[in-house]
């Protein structure tokens, strides 16, 4: 990939004004165009920038409906679940975020389950979200069909992202993963590259483990992280964000051979008022602690935990500018001309 550094505003504003062009409105363009953005400051490309065509294509097909409103179905206590209309999902899933800290900040826990709603792009962004506002956050979503279950050679079952956000003073944790050992948007950088991956990451049609992105995106055949364990895991996220949201499940969204229609939860919890408070800092930061400590095969590197690299490469860029796949930034600026 050839690379080129473009500072935070400029990404921002490029993307803000083509979804301008695109149906959205002022406020929600620079909504989503900031989510984009902030995927690709925070180092994550594949889920940032390098998604924003095919989330311009989905706008073109009427599978994203710009600016449809999420509207209440119905709220039990500390649970809400809403109807996405097919709005944007990086946009939807940060307004269901905002309604479970504002429920968790009266309550202590706040719950939203979103049906029919679109891929979020980079989940992590709503974990981030949770605990710059003080609070733990945990979100799931389905997707389609890429990933067999386990001992299957079809796919059968989504690689489901989990995020995992615990606050903490000296910097947050923050767990952002799919199901899958390797993300699609990542798999697709290495296939850009003609490169294979660094692990096995799939399995070919006769059920081989593979290296090749090609082939993995291909037949969507993509290994589940521990095996038969994250297979099973899977499938429980798949089944609670249908369940809760009153949404598709994953082997309804993929009738249509497109990726739309998505369920996810998002789930807040408010420490001082689950009279966690000081102790969780304390607790956090020795539990933390043990973890550095810990020996190494390679004496050079320590071991580090989730989101540890995100505020150094987020600052790093904030200073330098955004790397970018340079083909990919000359066909989104090619837009406006």
């Amino acid at each position: 990939m050839s690379d080129q550094r473009i500072p935070f505003s400029r990404l921002q504003e490029v993307l803000c004004s083509i979804l301008i062009q695109n149906q959205f409105s002022q406020e929600r363009a620079t909504l989503s165009a900031r989510l984009f953005a902030q995927s690709s400051l925070d180092g994550v490309p594949s889920h940032g920038l390098n998604r924003f065509l095919h989330y311009l294509s989905y706008i073109k097909k009427g599978l994203i409906q710009p600016n449809a409103i999420p509207k209440v179905i119905d709220r039990f206590g500390s649970l809400e679940r809403w109807d996405g209309g097919l709005g944007p999902g990086n946009i939807n899933a940060h307004l269901a975020m905002d309604k479970a800290i504002h429920l968790a900040k009266n309550t202590g826990i706040g719950a939203v389950a979103l049906q029919n709603t679109n891929h979020w792009m980079r989940a992590g962004n709503y974990g981030w979200q949770a605990v710059d506002q003080g609070c733990i956050g945990i979100c799931f979503t389905n997707t389609k069909p890429n990933m067999p279950a386990w001992g299957g050679s079809e796919p059968k079952l989504g690689n489901n992202p989990l995020v995992v956000a615990i606050p903490r003073k000296n910097g947050p944790i923050v767990l952002d993963m799919a199901m899958s050992q390797f993300a699609y948007g990542k798999m697709a950088i290495y296939e850009k590259e003609g490169e294979n991956m660094p692990y096995d990451a799939g399995f070919d049609q006769q059920g081989n483990l593979t290296k090749s992105p090609n082939e993995i995106i291909e037949n969507e055949l993509a290994m589940p992280i521990g095996l038969w364990k994250g297979a099973g895991l899977s499938l429980m996220l798949d089944m609670l964000a249908a369940i809760l949201s009153g949404g598709q499940a994953t082997h309804e969204i993929g009738k249509s051979g497109e990726e739309y229609g998505l369920s996810q939860v998002f789930v807040a919890l408010e420490p001082s008022i689950l009279g966690l408070g000081e102790w969780m800092d304390t607790k956090t930061e020795r539990i933390i602690e043990d973890l550095k400590q810990s020996k190494t095969f390679d004496k050079e590197k320590k071991v580090r935990h989730p989101g540890e690299q995100t505020l150094r490469v987020r600052q790093e860029n904030l200073v330098h500018g955004i790397p970018v796949d340079i083909d990919i930034w000359n066909q989104i600026v090619k837009i406006l001309e």
